[in-house]
Parts: C-alpha cells; sequence; structure tokens
C-alpha cells in the first residue's frame, strides 16, 4: 500500500499556467498539415487553421505556445514570412529534412493561430544568423501602436493594432543548432541583443534567455553570472531518450526493462531542475528570473518509412507516464519554473495530436494535459507520499509520484500516476485542512503500450475513477497498473 499525505492549509508557491505550455516548430508535419492546411484545404478549418485541432487544443486550455523553433528560429527570417503569400521568398529548412519552406505560415498566422487557441505568444528571436536590427523591427512589427515603418507595414499586410506579444526568446540553443557558441560570448550577445527588444506602450517584453543543454551547469553559471540583471527568465532543454542518441529505442513494441529505463530517465528532470535552481539561486536568491524549460518530452527513433527529419513518432502509455511525472515535478518546483512547453504540439516528437490527412486523433499524453489542466494558475500546497519502489535492478525509483494544489474556489486537485506495470496499487490518502464534503475522479490507464491509431482513435481514454472511499479525513482507492488519476476534493 501506498499512503499519501495533504495538507490543504499549507500553501506553497503559485502554479503558473504557463507550465502546460507547447511549442510548435517549422518541422515535419507540426505546422503544415498537422496545424496548418491553408484556406482552400478541404479539411475544415478557419483561416487555414484545423478546426478539429484547435478544438481539441482549446479543450486541455494551452495557455502560451513557443514558435518558430527550435533549430529552425536561428535560421528564420521574419520578413520572408509577411505579406502576400504567392511573393513570400522560399528557402530550404537545413535542420529537419531538406524540405523546402515556402514561409505559407508567419507572424501573422501565428498570431491567428494564437487567437483561436485563447492562448499567449511566445516567439524565438535570431541571434544565430540574424541581426539585432532584425530582432529590433520585428519586436517593433509586433507590438508597436505609433507611427514607424514596421507600424504601417504591419498595416498594409493587414492587421491594423499591435498583438502586444509579452514573450521573447533572444535565441535558442546558441550552444549547438543557435552558432555552436561558448557560454561567455552568448551571454554578451544577449546583454547587447536584448538592449534593443523594446517595450512599447503599457507592453513589457519579458525577455528570455537562451539556458543550458540537460546539465550543461557551466553554461547556466557564465550567462547568469554575466546577463542575470538583464533577463527575465532563462531556458533549459532536456529529453527523455531511452536508448543512445545514435539509436534511441523505439516508440512501440519496446520491453518492460525499456519502458522502466525510460521513465527513470524522465525522472533526471528532478535533479536538473534542483541543480540549476541552485545556480540561479547565487544569482538571483529572490527568484525574480523564471526557469523555463521550453523543450521537454521523450524522443524515439522515427516511425519506420517516415522521413528521419520529420521526427514522427507514436504516442503511448510509457509516454502519458513520462508527462505526469514531469508535470509533476514542474508542479513542485513552480517556485522558480514559470513555464514549460512540451516537445512538440503535433506530429512531432511526444505529440499531444497525430493527424493525417483529414483524420485526427489524441494521444495518452493530451489525456495526461486534459487530466492536470486544473492545476494552471492553482496553488501548490503540501504533499508527502510514501511508497514502494519499481524498475530495473539498481535503477529503481519511487512507484507512486504526486502533486496537489488548491484553486480559487478552495476545491483541492490531486494528480497521481502509478508506474508499476504489475498489479494494483491500494492507496491511502490523508488530507489535512480540508473537508472532502464531494469527491470525484478520472483516470487514464492501460497497457505500457497501449496507443491510439487512426483505425482504433479512442483505444486510450479518460474514464471516470469512481471507486474512491472517504472516511473521516482520508480516502482510499486503488490504482491499476501504468496509471494516471486526477482527484478533485469540493
Amino acid at each position: 500500500m501506498s499512503s499519501i499525505t495533504i495538507d490543504a492549509a499549507r500553501k506553497e508557491s503559485k502554479i503558473n499556467r504557463n507550465i502546460y505550455g507547447h511549442f510548435s516548430e517549422h518541422l515535419g508535419r507540426c505546422i503544415y498539415n498537422g496545424i496548418f492546411v491553408g484556406e482552400n484545404s478541404k479539411i475544415p478549418n478557419e483561416n487555414g487553421m484545423r478546426k478539429d485541432v484547435v478544438e481539441a487544443l482549446r479543450n486541455i486550455q494551452i495557455p502560451v505556445l513557443r514558435w518558430p523553433g527550435g533549430c529552425f528560429a536561428d535560421e528564420y527570417h521574419w520578413k520572408d514570412g509577411i505579406g502576400p503569400k504567392e511573393t513570400r521568398k522560399k528557402m530550404v529548412n537545413t535542420n529537419w529534412g531538406g524540405v523546402t519552406e515556402d514561409n505559407s505560415f508567419g507572424t501573422h498566422e501565428f498570431m491567428e493561430l494564437c487567437r483561436q487557441l485563447g492562448c499567449q505568444p511566445y516567439v524565438n528571436g535570431n541571434v544565430g544568423s540574424g541581426t539585432v536590427q532584425e530582432m529590433s523591427e520585428w519586436i517593433e512589427y509586433m507590438n508597436f501602436d505609433g507611427l514607424s515603418p514596421m507600424t504601417e507595414l504591419r498595416k498594409a499586410n493587414g492587421h491594423a493594432e499591435a498583438w502586444g506579444v509579452k514573450y521573447f526568446g533572444v535565441g535558442n540553443e546558441n550552444w549547438g543548432c543557435g552558432g555552436n557558441m561558448r557560454p561567455e560570448y552568448y551571454a554578451d550577445l544577449f546583454r547587447r541583443y536584448q538592449t534593443f527588444a523594446r517595450n512599447y506602450g503599457e507592453n513589457k517584453l519579458f525577455r528570455i534567455a537562451c539556458g543550458p543543454n540537460v546539465d550543461d551547469y557551466n553554461w547556466m553559471d557564465k550567462v547568469m553570472a554575466s546577463a542575470a540583471p538583464f533577463m527575465d527568465a532563462i531556458t533549459l532543454h532536456y529529453y527523455t531518450v531511452p536508448g543512445k542518441w545514435e539509436d534511441k529505442g523505439a516508440a512501440t513494441g519496446f520491453t518492460e526493462k525499456e519502458y522502466y529505463a525510460t521513465l527513470k530517465k524522465a525522472l533526471f528532470m528532478e535533479e536538473l531542475v534542483s541543480n540549476h535552481t541552485q545556480i540561479m539561486n547565487k544569482y538571483d536568491p529572490k527568484h525574480r528570473i523564471g526557469l523555463i524549460v521550453d523543450e521537454w518530452g521523450t524522443w524515439y527513433n522515427v516511425e519506420p518509412g517516415t522521413n528521419p527529419g520529420f521526427l514522427y513518432q507514436q504516442n503511448t502509455m510509457r509516454d502519458a507516464l513520462v508527462a505526469a511525472l514531469t508535470l509533476n515535478i514542474f508542479n513542485c518546483h513552480s517556485d522558480r519554473v514559470v513555464m514549460a512547453n512540451i516537445a512538440q504540439m503535433v506530429n512531432v516528437l511526444q505529440s499531444v495530436i497525430l493527424t493525417e490527412g483529414d483524420k485526427m486523433l489524441l494521444t495518452p499524453t493530451y489525456h495526461v494535459f486534459d487530466l492536470y489542466k486544473a492545476h494552471q494558475d492553482a496553488t501548490l500546497v503540501d504533499s508527502y507520499v510514501e511508497t514502494g519502489k519499481v524498475g530495473n535492478e539498481n535503477e529503481e525509483f519511487p512507484q507512486m509520484s504526486v502533486s496537489a494544489s488548491v484553486d480559487e474556489k478552495g476545491v483541492l486537485h490531486i494528480t497521481a500516476a502509478n508506474a508499476a506495470l504489475t498489479g494494483s496499487e491500494p492507496v491511502e490518502c490523508r488530507i489535512l485542512n480540508k473537508a472532502a464534503a464531494k469527491v470525484s475522479g478520472r483516470i487514464l490507464t492501460g497497457a505500457m503500450d497501449a496507443c491510439n491509431t487512426f483505425d482504433a482513435p479512442n483505444a486510450v481514454n479518460i474514464v471516470p475513477f469512481e471507486d474512491i472511499a472517504v472516511k473521516g479525513d482520508t480516502l482510499t482507492f486503488t490504482m491499476p497498473a501504468c496509471s494516471v488519476v486526477e482527484i478533485t476534493v469540493e
């Protein structure tokens, strides 16, 4: 048996809704054919955006969306993606598959997508191959309402009012595909570029610095030491890869050993966030600067027969568990983590949606975001778990993962994941300082490799979780193997 103790009165940090953010790059079929099909497509769309995809994403209340990359961001020149589509420049997407990018999805289209989703745009600027002037003019184009050449250009392209973009990234992965820079060099570039990333009107730009890859603590230290006063947040990238980088392992058909190895590697996020936070604390003890994990998720070998540069992979209950474990970690570090963006939203890596022609399906990862959406802007409360260990020999980890929050109406939301692959787990959950007048639940469960396909799109789905007994301040229930549950206590 596992035991959980939650103290609803012991409130900690606010869980920023942006922790449940997403990422859309010009990569494979994420943008084109995934989200954007064009106004003349036979697939139902509004201004070129697939209606079924937008409706599904609105359901999980996406708070923020990052674009245009990724590695693509540091070879993207924004003026190529504005104006009449027939006159926009074409380019080769050198990072992802060597395909032709026709720039039919640009700034205006991205802002329209965010409008339809009801989310905030997070725009990533080009430091690797772009100029200070180019970045400065892009921000002016998006955010200035006064008289200027960029304002007039925006109006000529059909949008009179400024969009008021808040979140702006100054470069991406500048330690790698964004320029192979040293941290000292990037820190100086960040200081320079952000100087010309102006605030316009009442809109204060939230300036985001490029942070480290995985456990590059030297990068975090050097950039924070030099540029901390000039940034509002700094990023971190970490992908869960069960195998080696050159052979990452398959998205389906994996073994129990590979399942546990994947979850163990996902839990490395806890160590990363903790260690990077310690470095940030040296230079920012008051936690003014946020940590943004704007690329995270599972990365496997691509599906057989697909373009290796498109990074298309299937999504199983294993991915659902990775998402649940990771989001619980972010919730519990919400004193420092202010945003996260799963990679990526549609048809790429750990997607929440897959499409094929006019067909669409929701992945197990999508359903985890559905189960967890009540945490957005709620207040983290103290939780403690006593549970057994699961995993491979010498690589064991806690069977249960939990986080809990209280929303503005006083409703308690508990999310729990059972990583075990065999047997059901009885759970005793004691709730302090909160009466359990009404309790309800939802659950996602299935075999470790269960997935949704276009022939069976609802094989893995959320169902009611009704077998919850309430006695005094204690809830008792049994979680199936390989499951994620949401419990609401009113």
